[in-house]
């Protein structure tokens, strides 16, 4: 794993209303899958944002293979939703915050 941290904006696309509970289910599983893993850092729903459902913070070896992950996702597959996806360093104490 390297330094970068991997952020997925989840987007809602024009069949997000149309999301059934067993695609909900499978994007559950794929959250538990991708923590197991080790790559979910962080993920969460907004509330608020038109259009955007939530986001992943992702960890990965690169951001080709972070890409892979949201192509992988449920939601993104099945066409409920779209993805950005953006690298970001972290700052941190450990780093002395980028300085």
């Amino acid at each position: 794993m390297n330094d970068w941290l991997y952020v997925m904006f989840i987007e809602k696309t024009k069949t997000y209303n149309r999301l059934t509970k067993a695609a909900v289910e499978r994007h559950v599983e794929n959250l538990r899958a991708l923590d197991d893993q080790g790559h979910l850092e962080l993920c969460g729903v907004f509330k608020g944002y038109p259009g955007v459902a939530g986001m992943y913070i992702l960890r990965a070896d690169s951001y080709e293979a972070a890409e892979e992950l949201c192509r992988r996702e449920p939601l993104v597959a099945e066409g409920f939703a779209a993805y950005k996806l953006k690298a970001m360093q972290p700052a941190n104490r450990d780093n002395n915050y980028l300085l």
